[in-house]
């Protein structure tokens, strides 16, 4: 099974040394539970996703067919705008990679929307979410990903804060142009990368 970022096979001491970007603070075993949306309950037999968009085959699978493809896991840290870090946690699925790879993506598409069951949406350069970068999870520390931090099924983009990680994602669209999504549309940055504070719109 692939993994990335710092995985050693048994759970050691967390350095915060050069590990928390500017003005976040480590948030220790808890997890924040954050959403601009109500909580769907979804069976595993009502998950999906799928790849659409500017796609040479939009394609879809169910979860049980996410989890029968070769697994991939993230251990390393994740950041919230709310100025919240997790160090050292691991999550488990698919690599984006993967999916696109099966999907197809056309020459001009650049970037890509991901919707969740709610209607939510956040957008991403495809650059941010190809390259070992971006995966569907369901499975966290080992255990099925809770629905308050959007399980069955979310998006993870580590890299970026984690409203890019769209919890309960169920489709992945890829555009030719840039498309604001939920949060994106009410001021925060169109990017969103903890290193430089990309809080908002006209943060560097």
């Amino acid at each position: 099974m692939p993994v990335t970022r710092g995985f050693t096979g048994r759970r050691r001491p967390v350095s915060r040394e050069g590990r928390l970007p500017p003005g976040q603070h480590d948030v220790g075993d808890g997890w924040p539970v954050l959403t601009a949306e109500a909580e769907p309950h979804l069976r595993d037999d009502q998950v999906s996703l799928t790849v659409g968009g500017l796609v040479t085959s939009t394609t879809t699978w169910s979860l049980a067919d996410l989890q029968a493809l070769p697994h991939s896991t993230y251990a390393g840290d994740i950041h919230c705008v709310t100025s919240w870090s997790k160090l050292g946690t691991r999550f488990t699925g698919v690599s984006l990679d993967l999916l696109l790879e099966a999907a197809g993506p056309l020459e001009r598409a650049a970037y890509v929307v991901a919707e969740s069951v709610t209607g939510y949406t956040t957008n991403l350069p495809l650059e941010h979410v190809t390259g070992g970068r971006a995966w569907v999870v369901w499975d966290h520390e080992g255990r099925p990903l809770p629905p308050e931090h959007g399980g069955p099924l979310r998006l993870l983009v580590p890299h970026l804060y984690f409203w890019k990680s769209a919890k309960w994602v169920s489709r992945i669209e890829l555009t030719e142009v840039d498309r604001p999504g939920f949060w994106e549309r009410y001021g925060y940055h169109d990017l969103g990368d903890p290193w430089t504070e990309q809080r908002y719109v006209g943060d560097a």
